[in-house]
């Protein structure tokens, strides 16, 4: 994440079925690279057996390698079953579908996609109790994102925010990058990000933004805060004038001059931890 160009001054202010077995659905047909009304393809061990444990999501298809299914406990096996039989395809099918570059471990899935969710629907905002929610800014790249959601789920942030224009959208890319965490992590989009920070201040929220050039590190910002809400700037840009102004608190991390900025991701990740040990103290 790049600092910003100029220095800014704090404020203060997510019925079973008849189950038919794997070899039932051998032959079932080769599946299409692009699947009929945007249909996105999830790939790789932890995003789709994360997706399949998510009673949330609605699946419609399920493509394995013999090997793949094979090397599966029996455990795994029922819990796959019990949702959607499995079809049993070749290797070089779904390297068709989702590209011969993506690791994809000899699986995957197509969901629907998940229920929309709103600010209102954070589990927890509208309690006393310390917690954490990340906004993201502009940021455009799916690994970044997918990195930046299994950070949150690793330390516990409650949800994360993205404006609906300049983020991407849910694809197989951001899942596998996400390892899992997109079904256990809140994904909100908002059509105005500025307005959704005027939402959280209303729910008692301090806003924090990342920015390099801030006079005061995230340490003593988040020093004594139960409620946080932490605003990530763009990859090339950073923060927005406009997001900015809406923060309450801008703040850097303590990094090294050696070195101008972090990825945003791995800033993300220093961040939510820095934040996750301060609400632990109060």
């Amino acid at each position: 994440m790049s600092r910003s160009k100029s220095s800014r001054p704090p404020r203060n202010s997510a019925e079973r079925k008849g189950r038919k077995t794997p070899q039932e659905n051998r032959g079932a047909g080769n599946p299409s690279k692009k699947s009929s009304g945007g249909d996105i393809w999830f790939y790789g061990d932890h995003a789709v057996f994360a997706c399949l444990a998510n009673e949330k999501r609605r699946l419609k298809r399920l493509l394995m390698t013999k090997a793949k299914f094979t090397e599966l406990d029996d455990e795994t096996k029922g819990m796959i079953e019990e949702r959607l039989a499995p079809e049993i395809v070749s290797r070089e099918a779904i390297d068709a579908l989702v590209g011969e570059q993506a690791v994809h471990q000899g699986v995957a899935l197509l969901p629907s996609p998940l229920p929309e969710m709103a600010i209102e629907d954070l589990p927890g905002a509208d309690d006393p109790a310390p917690l954490v929610v990340a906004l993201l800014d502009q940021v455009t790249d799916p690994h970044n994102v997918g990195a930046i959601l299994r950070s949150a789920a690793a330390f516990g942030v409650a949800g994360l925010i993205m404006p609906d224009r300049h983020s991407p959208q849910a694809t197989g890319v951001l899942a596998k990058s996400a390892s899992g965490a997109l079904e256990t992590v809140p994904l909100i989009r908002v059509s105005n990000l500025s307005r959704a920070l005027d939402q959280l201040a209303e729910k008692g929220f301090w806003r924090i933004g990342l920015d390099g050039y801030a006079d005061q590190d995230l340490e003593t910002i988040a020093k004594g805060q139960r409620k946080v809400a932490l605003v990530l700037g763009s990859e090339g840009k950073g923060l927005r004038a406009l997001t900015a102004q809406k923060c309450d608190f801008l703040a850097r991390l303590p990094i090294s001059g050696q070195i101008e900025s972090l990825n945003v991701s791995n800033a993300a990740a220093i961040a939510f931890y820095e934040i996750s040990r301060q609400l632990k103290s109060l």
